[in-house]
């Protein structure tokens, strides 16, 4: 037999289970919910009665079994979840909910703008209208929401040890527009794309957290963009003392001589045009290089050293690559393929081969990777600078997120304002998603799709309506108490 029983919790709620006896003994118990007031109480009863009745029909005259259904039903725990990241961070001082929305939309499924209202309908937040949003992409240009963004970042980032080192690249964004203009322009794309885009430059700290987010013209080489950003930050920050790590691509005799003459340190990625005079020697005397082997050599630059360092994973890796494009090449020599440029490939009037010398070097810089630097060796050995660079990783992570969980691009705003907004936007939204990942362990993508499945809502029973909590697994405890934690 079976019946219902009410029991007190410890949190003073009352249980209602049905309870199923066996001899006398009480052999099962479902539990259907806890209540904190009458109302919850008597719904919670309705349903255990409904359920305790089935299929069967009464055998007394009892009412018919109620009629449950679903009124509303939102994804409040990810919402509640999301919003308070974004207070943690003190975003809220913005004073904006619109602008709040649009991040946390942007979190959970990235779409555009008015697309945007649908998603959050499916969070529970209503009366955010087309009109309301045009207004809230205006007040991020006018109350420059990015310079306050950027300094409630770093106050962030700042917490603990303090930010030391720096990272920074530059992604292109295009645009899903054919005409060009001053701002939108064809370029070098990441893409291979052919499309108008921008060029941004984001800088992150050592664990890829956003600390400044800049956009320039499409064609605006990559090397002109580190020093608008960097020095952007140092007069916001009033910071010296810092080191900066750029990879190859920002690589010129300026662009350090500035960045030392503005007090900072570096460490950039060297392009091999030449086999260095370290590795040739020690090649001479017939010896290969180990694995993880560092060699150094100065500069014609004061205080400046260039590390060099072998690694036998990296070489197999090159080797592999020289391959292929000596059998692209081959290919061309022998007719069959329709290409016309290969690396290893000399073109002459009379005819096309081999650039043997050309093949015989890149053999010999393979696994070679070479780090400039002015940091002295006090501060950081040779393992240390290299251990730095290879931090870099982080912003291209947050680059990949910004640019694929949270879809910055193609872009579809037409005005430069319109576009900064959105790239704002973004900023605040791969703080909180970094935010998110450092405090979990698990991906943005991994936190949403485990939160999103547990709704509360609005049911009705008879007619009548009652609110629905969302019920939490077990299993997702853990992951919202990492969430509720401190930095």
């Amino acid at each position: 037999m079976a019946f219902i029983r009410k029991v007190k919790t410890k949190s003073g709620a009352t249980a209602v289970q049905i309870a199923h006896k066996t001899h006398s003994q009480i052999s099962r118990i479902e539990h259907i919910g806890s209540a904190h007031n009458d109302r919850d109480l008597a719904l919670l009863l309705a349903l255990a009665k409904q359920r305790m009745l089935g299929s069967q029909q009464a055998l007394f005259d009892d009412p018919q079994p109620p009629t449950v259904r679903i009124r509303r039903s939102v994804s409040t725990v990810l919402f509640d979840a999301l919003m308070e990241q974004y207070n943690k961070l003190g975003f809220d001082g913005l004073g904006n909910p619109d602008f709040a929305y649009l991040c946390i939309a942007r979190l959970v499924e990235p779409t555009s703008k008015l697309d945007s209202i649908r998603v959050l309908n499916g969070l529970g937040i209503t009366g955010l209208s087309k009109s309301g949003l045009h207004r809230c992409l205006k007040l991020i240009i006018a109350n420059n929401y990015r310079d306050k963004l950027a300094k409630l970042c770093f106050a962030h980032a700042s917490q603990g040890a303090g930010i030391t080192l720096v990272l920074y690249d530059v992604t292109t964004l295009y645009f899903e527009v054919q005409k060009e203009d001053d701002y939108r322009k064809p370029g070098m794309s990441k893409e291979r794309r052919l499309e108008p885009q921008i060029v941004v430059g984001l800088l992150v700290d050592q664990h890829g957290f956003p600390l400044e987010i800049h956009s320039f013209e499409g064609n605006k080489a990559e090397t002109k963009t580190i020093l608008p950003v960097v020095e952007a930050f140092r007069q916001r920050h009033g910071l010296i003392g810092i080191t900066v790590v750029a990879d190859a691509g920002m690589l010129s005799q300026d662009n350090l001589q500035a960045l030392a003459d503005a007090g900072y340190t570096y460490i950039v990625g060297s392009k091999l045009y030449k086999i260095p005079c370290g590795v040739a020697e020690y090649q001479k005397k017939d010896k290969e290089l180990t694995d993880g082997q560092i060699m150094t050599a100065k500069t014609a630059v004061a205080g400046q050293r260039i590390i060099y360092q072998y690694r036998q994973k990296r070489a197999v890796l090159d080797l592999r690559n020289i391959e292929k494009q000596i059998e692209k090449a081959e290919k061309i020599i022998k007719g069959t393929t329709v290409a016309k440029k290969a690396k290893f490939l000399s073109v002459t009037t009379k005819q096309k081969q081999l650039n043997q010398d050309l093949i015989d070097k890149a053999k010999t810089l393979a696994g070679i990777k070479g780090y400039v630097t002015n940091l002295p060796t006090t501060e950081a050995s040779n393992a240390k600078v290299i251990a730095y660079y290879h931090q870099l990783w982080r912003v291209e992570q947050s680059f990949r997120m910004s640019k694929h969980d949270l879809r910055a691009r193609p872009i579809f705003h037409r005005t430069q304002d319109a576009i900064e907004a959105h790239l704002t936007v973004v900023m605040a939204a791969l703080a909180i998603g970094r935010t998110i990942e450092y405090k979990t362990g698990l991906s943005l993508k991994r936190v949403v799709r485990t939160l999103e499945p547990l709704r509360s809502g609005t049911i009705t029973l008879n007619g009548e309506e009652y609110p629905a909590e969302a019920e939490i697994p077990t299993a997702v405890t853990p992951l919202l108490r990492k969430l509720r934690s401190g930095h």
